[in-house]
């Protein structure tokens, strides 16, 4: 892709010596490239209304020989912030990516391979940016499935390509950012391609309702126009370092950008995205505990008249990291009582109040890294301690609690 795009580069550059020949080969050259020439020998060209009026100026500048990097003397050169904002600008927006999708209707009603063939219909677009030179692009699951399912064609498309390409879907699934730095937002918002918006980074550690209901941790807060179509595309610093990958905005009563609008850190999207061009998924550690459901915490918190704010063990998988600790579960009596378990009320000094928080801190880890539980011993606010465990990969506590007998009370659980 950076060859096509150099080629094409290229290509422009050589139209635009030759155009200088006569103002009728300037005239075979589109407005955007008529301004672009404008632009990169410094002349003003806002007051011109009409194609020849850019056409005219170019002439005048090519005779003056006005090729100066900011442009004639009667031009006041850019602020060295708002040329910093350009450059890094020029040098981003060829990695980020134009995404497409399209949905296939047979017309008719008669199935594939009958009657007439079937028609795409657009499903929508967005954002992504080039994450390596194998050509992975990445962006936000919900570009890709606004439905709940992935679209049957998703075209890309980068700055200087001649058209889109199709593209393969291979999985879905802490840096020192300082309130008050400048960001920058590419993208494509409503389909106006290679857009960027300039804010500042307004708050860190936000937690944004994500995908399919799971909370995305984290995320930073900016002022800088975000709106449809940006989702996917790279946040930035000042530097064109990436910070995050614009995901959402707040917006009242449903209506478009006001100011507040979130990414995805860096460090989650490292993470995940490596884990997905390896694995096709993302490899996400466990307790290898099952939890019980909140509605029923709660249902047995109201019975026993006790506030159990937390997670309730439910049960505790063989062989798991869970089973080398002495985390107590929950299980049924002989006479139909039940003795409650351990509750989890924060990790690693992290609140936890429903079985969402619990998964949210232990999903940010990663496989063998050491978490402490803060749990109340069966529920007791008076027996409080903290238990060490060792996280493990989902398939090694699977493979290990393969043909064990759950108890009766891991029947409406979530497992962890």
């Amino acid at each position: 892709m950076k060859v096509v795009y150099l080629v094409l580069q290229i290509t422009i550059l050589a139209q635009s010596v030759v155009a200088f020949a006569s103002s009728s080969s300037l005239s075979s050259l589109s407005v955007t490239e008529l301004k672009q020439l404008l632009s990169e020998r410094g002349v003003d060209f806002r007051d011109c209304l009409e194609k020849s009026d850019l056409v005219a100026r170019l002439n005048e500048s090519h005779s003056l020989r006005s090729r100066t990097p900011f442009g004639v003397s009667a031009i006041k050169p850019l602020s060295a912030d708002e040329d910093w904002t350009i450059q890094t600008f020029k040098q981003v927006a060829p990695s980020v990516a134009f995404i497409t999708l399209t949905q296939q209707h047979q017309q008719g009603g008669m199935p594939r391979g009958f009657g007439l063939p079937a028609t795409e219909f657009p499903m929508g677009s967005g954002s992504g940016f080039l994450w390596d030179s194998e050509g992975h692009v990445v962006t936000n699951c919900h570009v890709i499935a606004p439905n709940g399912r992935v679209a049957d064609n998703v075209k890309v498309k980068l700055s200087g390509m001649p058209e889109a390409c199709r593209a393969r879907v291979v999985g879905s699934a802490s840096n020192d950012l300082q309130v008050g730095q400048s960001v920058l937002a590419v993208g494509n918002p409503f389909g106006l391609d290679n857009t960027l918006t300039k804010g500042i980074v307004s708050a860190t550690g936000r937690d944004v309702q994500g995908f399919g209901g799971r909370k995305i941790k984290n995320c930073v807060q900016t002022d800088a126009a975000i709106n449809p179509g940006n989702s996917g595309g790279p946040l930035l610093d000042s530097r064109g370092r990436l910070i995050g990958v614009n995901t959402a905005i707040y917006s009242a009563g449903g209506g478009g950008n006001v100011g507040i609008g979130f990414a995805i850190p860096v460090d989650t999207v490292r993470r995940v995205v490596n884990q997905i061009i390896r694995y096709g998924r993302v490899k996400r550690p466990t307790l290898g505990i099952n939890v019980v459901d909140d509605r029923v915490t709660r249902s047995i918190g109201a019975q026993m008249r006790r506030d159990l704010q937390g997670v309730l063990v439910a049960d505790i998988l063989p062989s798991s990291p869970a089973a080398a600790t002495d985390l107590q579960p929950t299980t049924m009596q002989r006479d139909g009582s039940v003795r409650l378990g351990d509750l989890i009320v924060r990790v690693n000094g992290q609140e936890v109040k429903q079985v969402e928080d619990l998964l949210a801190e232990i999903e940010e880890k990663n496989e063998g890294d050491t978490v402490t539980l803060e749990v109340l011993r069966r529920c007791d606010p008076r027996q409080t301690e903290k238990i060490r465990a060792r996280l493990a990969s989902r398939e090694s506590v699977r493979q290990g609690s393969r043909g064990a007998n759950k108890p009766e009370m891991a029947k409406n659980v979530a497992f962890q």
